[in-house]
């Protein structure tokens, strides 16, 4: 008699979940917060005092914080930035530049395996249109609670875009004794210091762990970002310094969102992109590293 009732509800969720998902005109809304972690010892923080850590971290809260929310069907999907009022000084200097490596409103199509995102980089405005980004996922049979809704684990290799700022490093930061050894030297000859370029130190890797948790009580292959590919919808991506949590789901909203083909910018594939990127980091190491060199020119 137990187990007739256990069944009976199972099949009474099953058909709730299929009836639900199963409307042509279903939509979703889910809200997520990002996070990126700095380590600024990494970066010559070590001798700042905390005070001026905390000041830093302040100003850069803009674009290591953000809020994101994703509207979804069955098939398609739109995922952007939260907009919200920038504090003084936030829209300036490096804060500035560093903004024109946030990603843009996100389009994703799972049935036409179709990816389109606005993005906008130090002044001009690009489409780039490419499929989806594939990940081979694999499943570990965890179970967690987030929310209301009890999500599964799957984890997968990502490769790492060499213009992603979010796993930005500093060279050789995994040996103490030798990045000790190296600064003694740095600070008795000089020469190692006054032509130093910043961008020529940064390094990042090639590929990164991705954790995904997932939730097959929205049974749509959705997710923040270009994260997607699982049975159900991901409400959580931790990948190296960056995690993205769903703080907030709602389904069939009263007034639903057009969710719309992005159109804007010139139209560039991926790699284009990243070419138009490279190019332009090139440039600024030229340009700064051509000051440092020349520190002593006119004298």
């Amino acid at each position: 008699m137990k187990l007739s009732k256990a069944l009976t509800g199972i099949f009474v969720i099953l058909f709730a979940i299929q009836f639900t998902f199963g409307q042509q005109d279903f939509q979703g809304i889910a809200y997520y917060e990002s996070k990126t972690s700095v380590n600024l010892d990494e970066w010559g923080g070590r001798e700042m005092s905390p005070e001026r850590k905390q000041m830093i971290m302040d100003r850069m809260k803009s674009f290591l914080e953000k809020s994101y929310i994703l509207t979804f069907n069955q098939s398609e999907s739109t995922y952007k930035e939260e907009e919200k009022l920038e504090s003084p000084g936030q829209g300036r200097g490096w804060g500035a530049m560093m903004g024109s490596f946030t990603a843009g409103e996100q389009y994703k199509n799972v049935k036409d395996n179709q990816m389109l995102q606005e993005q906008e980089f130090f002044g001009k405005q690009f489409l780039i249109k490419d499929s989806l980004p594939v990940l081979n996922w694999k499943m570990s049979g965890e179970t967690k609670q987030i929310g209301q809704y009890m999500c599964m684990k799957a984890t997968a290799m990502k490769p790492v875009d060499k213009n992603d700022w979010t796993s930005m490093r500093r060279r050789g930061r995994g040996n103490d004794k030798k990045n000790d050894k190296e600064k003694a030297e740095q600070e008795t000859d000089t020469t190692k210091t006054s032509g130093t370029n910043l961008l020529d130190e940064i390094e990042i890797p090639k590929e990164v762990e991705v954790t995904a948790w997932y939730t097959m009580q929205i049974p749509v292959s959705q997710g923040p970002g270009e994260y997607w590919g699982l049975p159900g919808l991901i409400l959580e991506v931790n990948a190296d310094r960056t995690t993205i949590l769903c703080s907030k789901i709602v389904l069939n909203p009263e007034e639903k969102e057009e969710i719309k083909v992005p159109s804007k910018g010139k139209e560039v594939s991926r790699q284009e992109y990243s070419d138009t990127v490279t190019k332009k980091m090139e440039e600024m190491r030229e340009m700064y590293g051509g000051r440092g060199r020349g520190g002593g020119r006119g004298r």
